[in-house]
């Protein structure tokens, strides 16, 4: 059946409909008289003169799905819509619009409600099932209330009323793009909150003038602008996740998402939901569908630390998406494509891991392209100082407390410190310094004389250090290992050794 003519908007009588849901927003304009339930299709638009400015600025990266049986309607949506945004796709009917979906990522669907075959809310229901996330903005002339809680169930995010301008779509898309990239940049900066240990300062600068360190900086600054992927090995507490944010600052993605994952902090039974999604309903306490970490870096750099630590199931799984930039979120019946530059961490020697069995041979050759290793702080020759004036600065800030002097022995002790836990034992030295008031004396060496420690004393030096922190925790290894800022077992094969 037919639709009715474009009847001019100063003509009709104003007839809003304002319905108050939350998790949606709508957009009100004046509707035709002739839209009624007794004809069967939805009048025009009214071709108003396209809106610009920077309000719309958020459009330029956006990939749009118009979904219209209307080839007058689409053409005036792409007319408008073309030249703000990265990718407009078209789509005839709900079948065409699948098919769609199933090769693209598109960030918002436009998407017709009355259509031959199958209406917009049904097939929006369908496509949330199998693993649809991205926005959906609704238009209808028919502006009853069914209608609209009809679409709030189906997960539409905006509904907009016939006839519209074109500002009024352009503001729907832009809404929707501010929305999802406010839930996406909240949803990382929680998680990075809650992964995060004690990485407060010097997250995006490789600190320090030594030779290892220029080394390292400027293989950076090859590698930064170049799609290959990066394994970064080394030590806990060299500054891999320091290292994989210079990458990406310096790469071509650095006003997109950075999004670090340490592998080792998700439970085993997560970490596929954690990292690629999941649907509704696909697994016990799953009460809503949920873009996965990998959707969430769309565009950006994904940073996977604690590589080594991934179950082996989904190291099968990590290697698909690698080989076709296609994830599959839990539940779903959909692959979604993901552009990501990706960036590996360990501080595990993977090829002894897979002569082992428990890193798979083809992901270690996938993922072992270009590797940087991360020099160890004892062999960063004056780093130490320049690092550890640092956080004396940035940390006395933090803690409201008045910086420690950092006298001649103390120098000579963090030159000579053999430091286990790398840059991270220094910035916790340095915090428990601040806290004390001073630096402890068996760290810092004789202070009444001002004489520095012997060069053959480092083995002690680290001996003392060790079992000092031990005795201000009363022997608890686990918290000595998490302010020391290296591993438990460190602690205990150091305890073994010294018979304590």
């Amino acid at each position: 059946m037919r639709k009715t003519p474009i009847v001019a908007v100063n003509d009709l009588k104003p007839k809003i409909l304002k319905p108050k849901t939350s998790g949606m927003t709508f957009s009100t304009s004046r509707v035709s008289a002739a839209a009624n339930p007794a004809v069967g299709r939805e009048p025009d638009v009214k071709l108003g003169k396209a809106a610009a400015g920077p309000e719309f600025s958020a459009l330029a990266q956006a990939s749009i799905l118009i979904v219209d049986d209307e080839p007058g309607m689409r053409n005036f949506l792409v007319r408008t819509l073309a030249p703000r945004c990265k990718l407009v796709d078209e789509a005839a009917d709900t079948d065409q619009a699948s098919r769609k979906l199933d090769s693209n990522r598109y960030d918002v669907v436009i998407l017709d409600n009355i259509m031959p075959g199958k209406n917009g809310v049904d097939w929006l229901a369908e496509q949330r099932a199998v693993g649809f996330f991205a926005d959906a903005i609704l238009i209808t002339a028919y502006a009853d209330l069914d209608t609209a809680i009809q679409a709030l169930r189906a997960g539409a995010a905006d509904f907009v009323l016939k006839p519209f301008r074109s500002n009024q779509i352009l503001n729907a898309v832009a809404r929707c793009l501010d929305r999802v990239r406010l839930q996406r940049e909240n949803y990382v900066l929680r998680y990075a909150l809650r992964a995060s240990s004690d990485r407060t300062f010097l997250r995006d600068n490789l600190i320090g003038q030594s030779a290892a360190t220029l080394r390292v900086r400027e293989t950076i600054a090859r590698v930064a602008r170049l799609p290959t992927s990066i394994l970064l090995t080394g030590e806990s507490g060299t500054g891999k996740e320091v290292a994989a944010r210079s990458i990406h600052s310096l790469s071509d993605r650095a006003d997109k998402p950075f999004v670090p994952v340490n592998c080792a902090a998700i439970p085993p039974d997560m970490i596929e939901a954690e990292l690629f999604g999941h649907i509704k309903g696909a697994f016990t306490g799953a009460d809503s569908g949920r873009e996965g970490l990998f959707l969430y870096a769309h565009g950006g750099t994904l940073f996977l630390d604690e590589i080594g630590e991934l179950p082996l199931p989904m190291q099968s799984k990590l290697l698909r998406v690698l080989e076709d930039r296609r994830v599959r979120p839990v539940g779903s019946e959909r692959e979604v494509p993901v552009d990501l530059r990706f960036i590996f961490a360990t501080n595990a020697e993977l090829e002894k891991e897979v002569e082992k069995g428990r890193f798979r041979a083809d992901l270690f050759y996938r993922l072992n392209v270009m590797q940087i290793r991360l020099p160890l702080l004892k062999d960063r020759g004056d780093d130490v100082q320049e690092l550890a004036t640092i956080f004396m600065s940035k940390l006395s800030v933090q803690l409201g407390m008045p910086p420690v002097p950092i006298d001649a022995s103390v120098r000579a002790a963090l030159a000579s410190y053999d430091w286990p836990g790398n840059v991270r034992e220094l910035r916790n030295l340095i915090e428990r310094a601040l806290i004390l008031g001073a630096f402890p004396d068996d760290f810092a060496g004789p202070r009444n004389n001002g004489q520095s420690a012997p060069a053959d004393s480092l083995a002690e030096l680290e001996r003392r250090h060790i079992l000092g922190v031990l005795k201000e925790v009363n022997g608890n290894r686990e918290e000595a290992a998490r302010r020391l800022g290296i591993s438990r077992k460190t602690i205990d094969r150091k305890c073994a050794l010294w018979d304590v």
